[in-house]
């Protein structure tokens, strides 16, 4: 079993903690979780980590929205725990608004931290991937990137733009053995969807084919069989997960 070290950013959100879980219990890699700097959760977030008994799970704090601040975060996890060879771009914020009311920092805001960020870590593992010959790379796109959304013109071009990114660098990659997906997935069952109004809440729901939510579990072992030996001959996909909400 080859020993496969995994970073996860924005590793401690919903999403993010199921992945983190799931790569943990496949096949002997090592995981790592991405959060800002000074994140207080952290220690809780390791903690109940190792309750699971997932000793293979670390943290690395960095401004992923940052490149400098990414750079020395990859450079860390390098030497502390090892070279990066699955990644997982799953950091991002949401600011809604119409886009007569978007404030230019809402724009920047969310371009930052869910399409710049994927430049930034991707950028700083991608060589070491190629001259290892082998290397897995996952964004977390949106099917809100795929269909587009009302207040959302921010949030949908970033996560549109995330997509059409691993489209291009799968082609540059691939004979090196690398390859770059997407994930699209609808609503999902975190603090944050949860935080929604429960009127709204519910007519989302409704529009649902399979009416409910997605679970994180779910979208995880999307994520963890595309960063597996198995799916080497997928590269450049968005697959959508989203229970028939939006089908193309």
């Amino acid at each position: 079993m080859t020993r496969r070290v995994a970073l996860i950013t924005g590793g401690m959100g919903g999403i993010g903690t199921a992945v983190c879980r799931k790569l943990a219990k496949s096949n002997g890699n090592v995981v790592v979780a991405n959060c800002l700097p000074g994140y207080p959760q952290k220690d809780a977030w390791l903690a109940a980590m190792r309750k699971e008994g997932l000793e293979n799970v670390h943290a690395a704090e960095g401004d992923v929205s940052d490149f400098d601040s990414t750079a020395a975060m990859v450079r860390q996890v390098e030497a502390e725990v090892g070279p990066v060879d699955i990644l997982v771009n799953n950091a991002g914020v949401v600011r809604d608004n119409m886009l007569k009311k978007l404030a230019l920092s809402e724009w920047m805001a969310v371009i930052n931290s869910n399409l710049n960020s994927v430049f930034n870590v991707t950028k700083n593992v991608i060589d070491g991937m190629t001259e290892r010959g082998w290397g897995r790379v996952v964004n977390m796109s949106s099917v809100n990137g795929q269909k587009g959304q009302f207040g959302q013109t921010n949030y949908s071009a970033a996560k549109a733009g995330v997509h059409g990114f691993a489209k291009a660098l799968a082609q540059e990659v691939i004979r090196k053995g690398v390859t770059v997906n997407s994930v699209s997935p609808g609503y999902v069952e975190t603090d944050m969807v949860k935080s929604i109004r429960k009127d709204v809440l519910d007519k989302l729901v409704a529009g649902i084919p399979i009416g409910r939510l997605a679970q994180p579990a779910e979208i995880a072992a999307l994520v963890a069989f595309l960063t597996s030996e198995e799916a080497g001959y997928i590269t450049g996909a968005n697959i959508a997960i989203n229970g028939g909400m939006y089908m193309v």
